[in-house]
């Protein structure tokens, strides 16, 4: 067998093997949409598995004709954008200084950093702090505990430390103040993982409910996921099923969750085209370097 040959079979097997590991992925996933998609007769026969059988509307309907829903939807989606911009402001200011050899108490900040990444001092102590501060039921209480993550700030000095001493080292000669060094220099070198912590808060701000099912109890200022909680948990379709105007079409528990999580999933995943660029350009400036 000659080697072009052997380099063939290979590539098969390999494509074969990442279909048949993004079809293990995506198979949940597509289901969710079938179920969401089918009649009620196909669900509760157990007809369904990832396509759709007898196309049905009306759940996407209930739920696009819910206004809080819809309110939850905005809200989410505000204070997304808003976590993110905060955590990353924070996250930079924290880091660009930890990679100055020069600052005093470097290393014990560090070992701080690395300590809250073991030890946390639980639920409980966590509550009665934000209690104590009069946060509960306001949107700082989703904010302020989650506005550092000490993994992704290792992350971003990480990088930090990567970039070239003499790029600063220039900027310094030429008269350019730290500030300034870290917004024309450091900020536009390190877009590819600027982006990629940009993401990481954004999902984890958008898919998470354990805070707000804590700190919150007004139903303005539920998210959309603890909204999927309570809806998934506590069965609450009455609620999707009893507004003014809605589709009066009687519709399974299920096609109206899959429905829900559908709802509260996309928005979320159409991020990444807009993040992907960043990636793009990462991998290629540093080809050009190289």
């Amino acid at each position: 067998m000659s080697e072009r040959t052997s380099n063939r079979i290979f590539d098969i097997v390999n494509i074969m093997f990442v279909a048949l590991f993004v079809l293990f992925c995506l198979a949940p996933f597509l289901h969710v949409i079938a179920v969401s998609l089918s009649s009620n007769r196909a669900i509760t026969s157990g007809e369904v598995t990832i396509f759709p059988i007898e196309l049905n509307w009306n759940a996407y309907i209930n739920v696009f004709s819910n206004n809080a829903m819809i309110r939850s939807l905005v809200f989410t989606v505000i204070l997304t954008f808003a976590t993110t911009v905060l955590c990353m402001l924070f996250t930079v200011a924290a880091a660009y200084p930890l990679t100055k050899r020069k600052l005093k108490g470097r290393k014990f900040f560090m070992y701080l950093i690395v300590i809250t990444m073991f030890f946390s001092g639980g639920i409980i102590p966590e509550y009665l702090l934000i209690r104590d501060l009069h946060l509960i039921n306001s949107v700082w209480s989703l904010i302020l505990p989650g506005l550092v993550s000490p993994f992704n700030l290792i992350i971003l000095i990480s990088f930090f430390n990567n970039i070239p001493a003499s790029l600063e080292e220039s900027a310094e000669i030429d008269g350019s103040s730290h500030l300034r060094t870290l917004m024309s220099i450091i900020l536009p070198l390190s877009m590819p993982v600027m982006a990629t912590l940009a993401l990481f808060y954004a999902v984890g701000r958008w898919n998470g409910f354990q805070d707000s099912l804590m700190y919150i109890n007004n139903p303005d200022l539920y998210p959309l996921q603890l909204k999927l909680f309570q809806m998934v948990q506590n069965n609450m379709v009455s609620e999707l099923t009893q507004m003014e105007g809605a589709n009066r079409t009687p519709l399974t528990p299920e096609s109206l969750k899959a429905a829900t999580v559908i709802f509260a999933t996309v928005p979320i995943l159409a991020v990444y085209p807009w993040l992907q660029k960043y990636f793009v350009s990462g991998v290629m400036l540093g080809a050009v370097k190289g």
